[in-house]
């Protein structure tokens, strides 16, 4: 008999030998993905429905309740789920975390947090949100909510008390990049299971000695619309299959044990300085960083994910200041003139003086966040900023508009590349864009063919060159085109390409960064494709959308895991690769003070990379 069976059956079993004992009853809706008018809203309407006439102490939500994160979307399922009668606790999912109209504030908007904590008799229910966070990557948890799950189980978790957790993603290696610390906690407490969903599947799996399940979609694929329910009594914990309009069916049973064993060891993590290299940690956020760097001769300029544009001195590490925006911060910082740094945030662009970091203006936007990276010009008179629907030049002192291209349909993510009196930029419309730089007039655009925003150059760093423009998309194509027109001149798909683009320091030679975790040197000249040679960098499946950088004939490289890999280009060798943390690398960037390599991860911490 196979372990489903067999649980099952013990499931129905120990049930009606504990009917009549005191339980609480939950019911669980995941991956819920309603859009305004698709079958999954009607669907979400008869399970919220049925729901209500249901006898359970809550519900929770956890996770993905939309497909692209937009404000209707939200609007709309958020409208179906205000119509439960019953406690209402709901999460995100990657769906609201890594595509999202508002940078994730309108999920918080709406639903007052993204993390929650209840209690029902002796059962204390807490879930916390797990990313990725506008880009794709691993699953995370914030710094700031482990530091709260942390604080919040010491204060409920007294004697007598239970743990029942909640978050979207597994928890496990190859899920969430910061696994460990988040089990770790849960390890410590009185834990009797944890429930997530994202894989649409009943599935079952340990957390160390904590059981945990992933719990079904909304929809199956099969016709039959459902949620699950998970009911705790004294001694076990059951997980049902509730098909909307049938019988409750048990999938799952398991004892509520609440003392744990510490997790084993991850092994020895421990790295060497490179010969010939100096790695330096500058600073360690009790947040997480989701932004790229910012640099001038004394500070680097970054922002948290609990909303703080901050200032470090490079040469410290000490904290110069740190200036409050009221929202995540995904754009990095741009020191756009002397004493001045743009902080582009949910609610429009701060013009910061980089002493003090006070306001100096706050230029309002109606629009939606800013998420993407800026730049300045080479000759330091035209600061570019993508935004949500729309791309803009501004005066690098004052952060005045000077012009508005207003016929994006979605938000733009990279930084932009300014050469000559052109830009080029893309966009989650499905189209990169050639614009004036003196007026914002279109030039041209170009689609891959592809009509789903995922697929096309939104978050891609182009490669531009005297006579052509080469990127990497989520079709997993390599594409070079015509700068002066836009014309496709050749696309290839020889390596499973994504987001991840650079470009040698003559401009020869663009460097892309596989799903294989390859380094791929392509020919920046030649009328057809043609690969140069192939780096394997030993990553795995890869798929962090870090720019690669080459740097006095060192090409860098970050990845989902946090390790930053440097190629000499001219061997075609791996120098080294070393796990500076756990987590996605945001950037590989270079002070231009310097020249000095930085890189900031999305566990709050920076690092500085020098040539010795």
């Amino acid at each position: 008999m196979n372990f489903m069976k067999r649980m099952t059956l013990l499931a129905a079993a120990v049930a009606m030998c504990v009917a009549g004992a005191s339980a609480q009853k939950i019911a669980v809706l995941s991956d819920v993905h309603v859009t305004p008018g698709n079958a999954n809203e009607q669907a979400l309407k008869d399970a919220v429905q049925e729901i209500n006439g249901g006898d359970y102490d809550l519900v929770v939500v956890d996770g993905d309740l939309s497909n692209e994160g937009s404000d209707a979307e939200l609007a709309n399922v958020s409208a179906i789920l205000r119509g439960i009668t019953h406690p209402l606790f709901v999460l995100p999912g990657n769906h609201e975390n890594n595509w999202s109209q508002s940078a994730t504030k309108t999920f918080i908007d709406t639903f007052g947090n993204d993390r929650f904590v209840t209690e029902a008799d002796s059962l204390v229910i807490i879930g916390i949100n797990c990313g990725p966070f506008m880009k794709m990557g691993d699953g995370h948890i914030k710094q700031e909510d482990l530091h709260w799950l942390r604080r919040t189980l010491e204060e409920r978790a007294t004697p007598g008390k239970r743990v029942l957790s909640f978050n979207h993603y597994p928890i496990r290696e190859n899920d969430l990049d910061n696994w460990r610390d988040y089990a770790s906690i849960l390890l410590d407490f009185p834990v009797i299971g944890h429930v997530n969903g994202h894989y649409h599947s009943f599935q079952q799996y340990n957390i160390g000695s904590i059981p945990a399940v992933m719990v079904r979609a909304l929809d199956m694929r099969d016709g039959r619309p459902g949620y699950s329910i998970v009911e705790v009594t004294p001694e076990w914990t059951y997980v049902y299959n509730k098909v909307t309009g049938e019988k409750a069916v048990p999938m799952f049973a398991f004892a509520n044990k609440t003392e744990h064993k510490p997790l084993k060891a991850a092994g020895d993590t421990a790295w060497k300085q490179p010969e010939g290299f100096e790695i330096t940690r500058v600073w360690a956020d009790s947040a997480s960083v989701f932004t790229r760097l910012g640099f001038d001769k004394e500070n680097v300029y970054f922002g948290t994910s609990l909303g703080q544009a901050r200032a470090v001195n490079k040469a410290s590490g000490n904290l110069v200041w740190s200036t409050p925006t009221g929202a995540s911060l995904f754009s990095r910082p741009v020191v756009t003139a002397p004493g001045r740094v743009a902080v582009p945030y949910s609610g429009g662009i701060m013009m910061l003086g980089t002493r003090d970091g006070k306001v100096v203006k706050d230029w309002k936007s109606k629009q939606g966040p800013y998420v993407a990276d800026g730049v300045l010009s080479a000759d330091g008179k035209a600061y570019l900023q993508g935004g949500y629907k729309r791309f803009e030049r501004r005066d690098p002192r004052s952060g005045k508009l000077v012009w508005s291209y207003d016929s994006l349909n979605n938000y733009a993510q990279a930084a932009p590349v300014v050469d000559g009196n052109e830009v080029f930029f893309g966009a989650w419309d499905t189209y990169l864009r050639s614009v004036d730089l003196k007026s914002g007039r279109l030039n041209w655009k170009w689609n891959n063919g592809k009509s789903a925003n995922m697929l096309g150059p939104g978050n891609v760093v182009p490669v531009v060159t005297a006579d052509r423009v080469i990127i990497v998309a989520p079709d997993r194509y390599m594409t070079a085109l015509d700068r002066k027109t836009g014309k496709q001149l050749w696309r290839n798909n020889a390596h499973r390409y994504r987001e991840a683009l650079g470009v040698s320091e003559d401009g020869t030679r663009a460097y892309a960064k596989t799903m294989d975790g390859e380094l791929v040197a392509v020919d920046t000249a030649s009328p057809d494709f043609r690969e140069l040679w192939t780096v394997d960098m030993g990553l795995g499946y890869e798929h962090a959308p870090c720019i690669v950088v080459e740097k006095d004939g060192v090409v860098y490289a970050g990845s989902r895991r946090g390790i930053v890999t440097a190629v000499d280009p001219a061997t075609q060798k791996v120098l080294w690769s070393i796990p500076v943390g756990v987590s996605e690398t945001n950037g590989i960037d270079i002070d231009p003070t310097t020249g000095d390599i930085y890189v900031s991860l999305i566990e709050g911490t920076i690092y500085r990379i020098r040539k010795i």
